[in-house]
């Protein structure tokens, strides 16, 4: 198994990203620690983990709280002899659907300071123990958004590009002590979609568009012609924090279906 006696923490890991990765990480040996603000959810994750043969806790937690974050990894570290993985999944309050010319600040900036907060305590946090350690593995989600132009999708763009600078600015600073950052570059997720009416985008429509329609255009827009998904986003994560990509690090893992080409 390519994770077998590694301990990870999943930041979000009752949402549909979390959850796909702290599957892949327990199959693979992982004992993954599910953190975020509602133990109801954590927990059905869990029981699904646990079910599966996976080794698994929950931990309540806001990951912009930046003692309960220190706390939560200081304690955890005692506890399990370290840190090995940190990934962060969680959700930052974007706002579609609406022009920059019409969108309040305060929703466009909105999910660029919560994830900048978030990712920023979240790695601090696991980096000071992976550097005691001499190794570790520090993981973000970004998508095809923090390279492509789109109307309408207020900060996302300019949010996951801010968390694929902060993952070089961090890859850069601890390289020296042996960890590793890397974040996972997505298309939209279908899985993730829910069935209500989307924001029409650069479609054309005026009154907005289902989301079977919406999958359909994202698809178009893909050298394979589908989408990233959840399993996939999950098998990527748990190889790039394993050994077997120990040469990787300040670098993405391309996952767009060739929406956004390697340069």
């Amino acid at each position: 198994m390519l994770l077998e006696d590694k301990t990870a923490v999943v930041y979000g890991g009752a949402g549909s990203v979390g959850a796909a990765v702290a599957r892949a990480f327990a199959r693979e040996g992982a004992r993954v620690v599910l953190a975020g603000r509602t133990l109801a959810t954590l927990d059905r994750v869990a029981t699904e983990i646990a079910g599966a043969g996976g080794a698994v806790e929950t931990a309540q937690l806001d990951a912009l709280d930046e003692r309960a974050v220190d706390e939560h990894a200081d304690a955890l570290a005692q506890r399990a002899g370290g840190i090995d993985v940190s990934f962060n999944a969680i959700r930052y309050g974007d706002v579609h659907g609406a022009p920059l010319l019409e969108m309040p600040f305060e929703d466009f900036a909105r999910p660029i300071t919560t994830a900048m907060r978030a990712q920023f305590l979240t790695m601090r946090a696991a980096a000071r123990h992976m550097t005691r350690q001499g190794s570790g593995v520090i993981m973000a989600i970004t998508a095809a958004t923090a390279r492509l132009a789109i109307p309408e999708i207020g900060g996302t763009g300019v949010t996951f590009d801010a968390i694929e600078s902060l993952c070089r600015q961090w890859a850069c600073e601890l390289g020296g002590y042996g960890v590793r950052v890397l974040w996972l570059q997505t298309t939209g997720l279908p899985e993730a979609i829910t069935d209500e009416v989307h924001p029409a985008y650069g479609t054309g429509s005026a009154t907005g568009i289902t989301r079977a329609e919406l999958i359909a255009w994202m698809e178009r827009s893909t050298m394979l012609n589908r989408l990233t998904s959840l399993a996939e986003v999950g098998n990527v994560a748990a190889f790039l924090a394993s050994d077997r990509a120990a040469p990787m690090t300040a670098a993405a893992a391309n996952l767009t279906c060739g929406q956004v080409p390697a340069r």
